[in-house]
């Protein structure tokens, strides 16, 4: 058969089978038809070089089948990132005093992603006096605040602005909180105990609704599950989770196939064992003994195994280090710690220390945290065996969604 030259501004229908193949990236394809024959063609457009093979049929059915080969090409990813970057909505991200540094981290992340300031200040009876620079500026556009509410003394002024931005007519307003301080008081145990996790869930319940509907409520890793239903119809909690950069850490190890996932209490293990699944996994048990918290190991093995306690948070710390205890009696290699909210009240990171060249129980490897609480961040940053997975990353994505 001889070869033709076919312009490429000539149309062809084409016939269903050829509508329906899908060939996968790399895959030859070959076409079976009856009295035709086939021949390879390369087309150049758009400086694009692309792989085709058409399928020529007999003189009386003019139908041509043309089915492309996918070839990755530098224009092509180039093209889709170019696409990519067109498509991420522009976000002004306001911020508090104790969140700028992390601000800048997830400004950086993004272009789409702008910084913009607040003017925090007191009266002199010590109740806030603020003000949003070119407030006119963000009508229309998608806002962010970016808060931390490490201390009663704080939330006040930043519900302040919370509940102002949206009311500003902006498109739409996400709230980034990535630590919840109060979910450790979820539940009640006796009459006349106050779960304050429900209170402060109310209270961000009642943000104003912007032009573009109900404020995004971004939280990583809240204490207790059940806790996502205290928040009313009027917002849309997303929550978020700090594992997946504890996972991408732990690949980095040299020792990364030796590493088992321990969790120091059942709670522990139901909120994250299906995100660890594929790691070996321990679970300890927490029982009192009078006023003492005894941790027990369950079930799992730590002999000879460079063996990862992940919880949630950490405040005095007493429970990481009893099963660290534990885990190091029955023969671990090494001990790391991750938890994504290290809260550490009155210095309480001091009692964690570095492990002398492979002594677990004498200290840890790692003590991985995240920059959710910004005030630890601040005391334990240089100081080993402590280390900072920003969640920049990660905010900045979830404001794209």
């Amino acid at each position: 058969m001889a070869a033709t030259t076919t312009p490429l501004n000539q149309s062809f229908a084409l016939k269903p089978q050829f509508e329906t193949l899908k060939p996968t990236p790399h895959q030859s394809l070959t076409l079976k038809l009856s009295k035709t024959s086939t021949i390879d063609c390369e087309f150049k457009t758009f400086r694009n070089p692309r792989k085709w093979m058409v399928g020529c049929v007999s003189e009386t059915n003019r139908h041509i089948g043309i089915v492309q080969n996918l070839v990755p090409s530098t224009i092509s990813m180039e093209a889709g990132a170019a696409l990519k970057k067109k498509d991420l909505k522009k976000v002004y991200l306001f911020y508090c005093a104790e969140t700028k540094a992390l601000a800048e981290r997830v400004a950086a992340e993004s272009d789409a992603i702008e910084l913009r300031s607040i003017t925090w200040r007191t009266f002199e009876d010590g109740f806030p006096n603020l003000f949003i620079s070119n407030a006119h500026g963000i009508r229309g556009r998608h806002v962010a605040f970016l808060a931390s509410f490490s201390s009663p003394a704080v939330i006040f002024e930043q519900l302040s602005v919370i509940y102002a931005l949206p009311k500003l007519f902006i498109s739409s307003f996400t709230l980034v909180l990535p630590f919840f301080p109060t979910g450790t008081s979820e539940r009640i145990e006796e009459e006349g105990d106050i779960a304050t996790a429900f209170t402060l869930s109310r209270i961000l319940s009642n943000i104003p609704i912007s032009r573009g509907g109900p404020t995004s409520v971004v939280i990583f890793d809240i204490h207790a599950l059940q806790e996502r239903f205290y928040f009313g119809d009027n917002v849309l909690p997303c929550f978020e989770s700090g594992i997946p950069m504890l996972k991408e850490r732990l690949q980095q190890l040299p020792d990364s196939d030796n590493i088992s996932i321990a969790f120091p209490d059942d709670g522990s293990w139901k909120r994250f064992h299906k995100q660890l699944q594929h790691f070996p996994t321990i679970v300890c048990g927490k029982v009192r003994e009078g006023d003492q918290r005894i941790v027990r190991l369950k079930e799992g093995d730590p002999r000879g195994r460079h063996v990862v306690i992940v919880d949630d948070l950490v405040q005095s710390g007493g429970t990481l280090i009893e099963c660290q205890k534990v885990l190091a009696a029955h023969g671990a290699a090494k001990i790391s710690a991750y938890v994504t909210h290290g809260i550490f009240p009155n210095r309480s990171w001091e009692r964690f220390q570095q492990d002398n060249g492979g002594s677990p129980e004498s200290g840890l490897t790692y003590f991985w945290i995240t920059d959710s609480c910004p005030l630890t961040v601040k005391e334990v940053k240089n100081r080993r065996p402590f280390e900072v997975l920003s969640l920049a990353g990660a905010i900045a994505a979830a404001l794209q969604i």
